[in-house]
């Protein structure tokens, strides 16, 4: 498999989830834009190392005029981008009645609004060439609910249904439009959740344990490199016809 003479933009890529997958789609061969916050120099350097170019674009996804600046970067750099892996994505866990307007409007763009606005941009150049890969990291919570995460389970609902929407719309062409649904991953959205339970004296052996064992029956995290294979794979022509699809990598979650 390679993605050699392809290019790939992967947003929120500096850490955790997205870097993972952009070094994979690097060490297939893909040239990478990274995006994301704060010193981006680690990740331009480990994806470099895998003999690709690389940059680095610091758009705040929740604003479209900083989205399509993103775009005309890429564009102007690398001449097109053939793979958009639309990672990006914040969390608050609160009920819903105490839940703050402005961190319900702030995940619903960034977790959301931004792939539409990504997608809407770079679709019509993959349509040219007839050939693009669009791969929204949604999660297990794109297809099932948790109690005070109600933005982001609806951002999450609302990535998959957009998945399949595009994958509708590009169904006669080489264009695929997959999600993939990963369950606990150890980033540090999750990390939050496993201090708060330390916080209240569980050991953070204790706090992880009990984190994976409401949800996830392998009690074992997923990498960001398995998930990284998986982009991998939906890049590939044995992929073709893998369309619409909400793929979970969730250790067991939703087999319950």
């Amino acid at each position: 498999m390679t993605l050699k003479g392809k290019t790939a933009l992967v947003t929120g890529s500096t850490s955790g989830i997205g870097l993972g997958i952009a070094l994979s789609l690097a060490r297939a061969g893909a040239d990478v834009l990274l995006n994301g916050f704060g010193d981006p120099a680690p990740a331009l350097k480990a994806v470099a190392d895998c003999g690709v170019r690389v940059e680095h674009h610091p758009a705040d996804m929740s604003k479209p005029e900083q989205i399509a600046e993103m775009v005309e970067f890429a564009q102007a750099r690398f001449g097109r981008v053939d793979i958009l892996v639309n990672n990006a994505g914040i969390q608050h866990v609160a009920p819903i009645e105490e839940f703050p307007v402005e961190r319900w409007d702030s995940i619903l763009a960034i977790n959301l609004s931004s792939a539409f606005h990504t997608t809407r941009l770079l679709l019509p150049g993959m349509r040219e060439r007839n050939w693009g890969r669009i791969i929204n990291i949604a999660s297990a919570h794109g297809l099932v609910g948790s109690a005070q995460k109600s933005a982001y389970v609806a951002a999450k609902h609302g990535l998959v249904g957009l998945t399949k929407v595009v994958a509708l719309e590009t169904a006669t062409t080489g264009v695929t439009c997959n999600a993939i649904c990963p369950g606990w991953v150890l980033t540090p959205l999750v990390q939050q959740q496993i201090d708060m339970r330390i916080s209240a004296g569980a050991s953070p052996a204790e706090a992880s344990e009990a984190l994976l064992a409401e949800k996830q029956p392998s009690l074992d995290f997923v990498t960001p490199e398995q998930l990284g294979g998986l982009a991998v794979f939906l890049c590939s022509e044995a992929a073709d016809q893998v369309r619409g699809a909400a793929w979970n990598m969730d250790g067991g979650w939703l087999a319950r």
